[in-house]
């Protein structure tokens, strides 16, 4: 069986540029959509759970593009990068912490959090061949 793992590698100083640009530019999204919807406090998280679960969603769909298969550099920058900088699982723990005074709302932002993502990613998962998702996980130094 052949290998899916790509021949090239970026090197290290354009990767290390990608993921920090991207990263800037997926943090600056995630503030941005903090900023238009806040959180209440003592009531559920929605901006945040629609950012990780949707960015979770997104991450997975990235082996779906022929353009980011074929682009080096392309899955450090929106899956490592712009993905990565725009979730924010950190955010989502502190948010869970802030609610211990509403346990059931916690609980369910914690469990409604992991459940929704996972369900998000093997929806998005069903439309990429596993070749495909191995390339990409290969790129992001997932393997």
């Amino acid at each position: 069986m052949a290998s899916t793992r790509p021949t090239w590698v970026v090197p290290l100083p354009l990767g290390i540029l990608v993921v920090a640009i991207g990263g800037a530019l997926g943090a600056a999204a995630r503030d941005a959509l903090l900023q238009e919807w806040p959180v209440a406090p003592d009531a559920f998280p929605w901006t945040v759970f629609a950012i990780n679960v949707s960015g979770s969603a997104l991450l997975a769909s990235l082996p779906l593009f022929a353009i980011v298969r074929r682009t080096p550099w392309l899955p450090l920058f929106l899956g490592t990068g712009v993905l990565g900088g725009f979730t924010t699982m950190s955010t989502a723990a502190v948010e869970s912490y802030d609610l211990r005074h509403h346990a059931a709302l916690g609980i369910a932002y914690l469990a409604g959090t992991l459940v929704a993502a996972l369900g998000a990613v093997a929806l998005v998962n069903r439309l990429s061949s596993a070749p495909d998702r191995a390339l990409i996980e290969a790129e992001e130094g997932d393997d």
